[in-house]
């Protein structure tokens, strides 16, 4: 099993409209392609920024492509994000997941 891991920022005033945009678009998004697990969504806030992290669990490598492309450590991002994020990360992380 393969661990996608990717990191994300919103203001502080979108945290609302971020979270529901991803569970009603991108969370399904990802439940329906070929080879996907499950996910873990975590988010932290401080003052100003709300901070995500969302770990995405696949069966190998050649799953992610369903999902991501071949160049499957570049990250996805979807047109509405746009209006949320305040920066995009260019990469991904992946981890073989030896214990779960």
């Amino acid at each position: 099993m393969i661990a996608r891991i990717w990191e994300g920022r919103t203001k502080i005033e979108h945290l609302a409209a971020y979270t529901a945009f991803m569970k009603e678009r991108a969370i399904p998004d990802y439940s329906k392609t070929d080879g996907f697990i499950k996910l873990t969504f975590l988010k932290r806030t401080d003052a100003d920024y709300a901070y995500f992290k969302l770990i995405t669990f696949w069966e190998n490598m050649e799953m992610i492509k369903n999902f991501a492309g071949n160049d499957f450590e570049k990250a996805k991002y979807y047109p509405e994000d746009k209006n949320y994020l305040t920066d995009f990360p260019e990469s991904v992380i992946h981890y073989e997941v030896f214990a779960d």
